[in-house]
């Protein structure tokens, strides 16, 4: 466990982690970034984070999308709500995350790997295999592109 994860209280959590994601699509294709820190270090996943105190889920979720992408985004429809429970090999909750996850429109920004991620792709929808994504992550995209 990181130092800024005890901080933070994600790992180990007294209660859930409310955080969002986004489905960003540029071109006809899907923001995609790799984590660059636990939960799912190294995974390819959507952009998002946690809920800071005193933010609204539309405010998170545009904040998050820019500190990743660095594109400035509309919040549009909210695609899904879920938990996401992560057990430690003792059967531990490790990781416990309420997520809502977003359909987003850039409007501004250029993209770029911010914070949080090592790497971003813009990824064909009907080519995401090479990804390697969580089989939640795929269903987030597939009901995302629904909304255009």
């Amino acid at each position: 466990m990181t130092n800024a994860e005890r901080v933070q209280g994600r790992s180990y959590p007294e209660r859930p982690v409310v955080g969002v994601g986004a489905v960003v699509v540029v071109d006809g294709k899907v923001v995609l970034v790799r984590r660059a820190h636990e939960p799912l270090k190294g995974a390819w996943n959507l952009p998002g984070g946690a809920v800071e105190l005193g933010e609204t889920l539309r405010e998170a979720c545009a904040r998050e999308i820019l500190e990743e992408t660095g594109l400035v985004v509309e919040v549009g429809e909210m695609i899904d709500l879920f938990d996401r429970i992560m057990l430690d090999g003792d059967g531990g909750v490790e990781y416990h995350f309420v997520l809502i996850d977003y359909r987003c429109r850039p409007i501004g920004g250029e993209l770029r790997c911010g914070t949080d991620a090592s790497e971003i792709a813009l990824a064909d929808p009907a080519a995401l295999g090479p990804y390697a994504l969580t089989d939640k992550a795929a269903d987030v995209i597939r009901k995302g592109l629904e909304f255009q």
